[in-house]
């Protein structure tokens, strides 16, 4: 059995589009080899009706409040899975969605991490546009995975120290490397819309992410690599700004951020 969860926090908009594609009535699989865990970081509960009204075949579980990794985690906690699948609640699961894992997992018996393929529904048009793209593996991005649940809880799933929503699935994915292997699977598709970044929305937080990285990973600040941020830092500058020309500047305030960012990460 698989146990999908799908971490929400005020985005019923966007979570129902998610559950209309996940019901037994799409999804190339029965009820009976699934179920669908949505945890519940809003305030007010906000799917809580949402769920009870209209996707009676789903699950919604409180979240403990506390940002992604500790609602992923929640919704971990309640899986009677052998086996969990995450999506977030912005994905749009394709119908042989389910049914790829489950091939996987039945052929491939002595891997425990797969990770699936994750598009966007049109090119990019901007540069301030963003989504997880993963199209050929090797990035494990939180969105669209899935883990036996032994391994998941060997790894003692995410870290919720990090204080916002960045690293926690890049740090998942360098602990998963280190424990086992993780196979790609290209049928499980999703497609994740492009969403319009804010400008410096989260920045402080997201340097904090990368901080607090660092120093769970042993890396340090030494001359070789602040000489790599340097080298990467240019690269935002030079080349990123052939792709913000190729989309005739806009989004630009986005451009400005991500050439700061480099910079302070030279001094991580």
């Amino acid at each position: 059995m698989m146990s999908i969860i799908i971490p929400t926090c005020n985005r019923n908009d966007l979570l129902s589009k998610c559950l209309e594609l996940l019901s037994p009535d799409i999804q190339a699989i029965g009820l009976n080899d699934y179920e669908v865990i949505v945890t519940d970081d809003s305030k007010d509960n906000k799917a809580k009706s949402l769920i009870e009204v209209n996707y009676s075949w789903a699950k919604w579980m409180e979240g403990p409040k506390k940002g992604p990794a500790a609602n992923r985690n929640n919704g971990a906690k309640y899986a009677k899975g052998e086996w969990l699948v995450f999506v977030d609640d912005d994905c749009l699961p394709q119908n042989s969605w389910l049914n790829s894992y489950r091939e996987a997992i039945n052929l491939n018996k002595n891997i425990h991490v797969f990770e699936g393929c994750t598009n966007a529904e049109r090119p990019r048009q901007r540069f301030d546009e963003e989504a997880p793209i993963n199209t050929s593996g090797n990035k494990l991005w939180s969105c669209n995975f899935a883990i036996s649940k032994d391994v998941f809880f060997k790894l003692n799933g995410f870290d919720e120290n990090f204080p916002n929503a960045a690293m926690e699935d890049v740090d998942f994915y360098v602990r998963v490397t280190e424990l086992t292997q993780i196979l790609f699977v290209p049928g499980a598709f999703v497609i994740h819309p492009w969403r319009k970044k804010i400008p410096f929305k989260n920045f402080k937080k997201h340097l904090k992410s990368q901080r607090y990285f660092a120093r769970k990973h042993g890396i340090k600040n030494t001359y070789s690599f602040r000489l790599e941020r340097t080298k990467i830092w240019l690269g935002s500058i030079f080349f990123e700004f052939r792709t913000l020309i190729k989309f005739s500047m806009k989004g630009w305030p986005i451009y400005l951020e991500r050439c700061f960012f480099n910079f302070c990460m030279i001094f991580l």
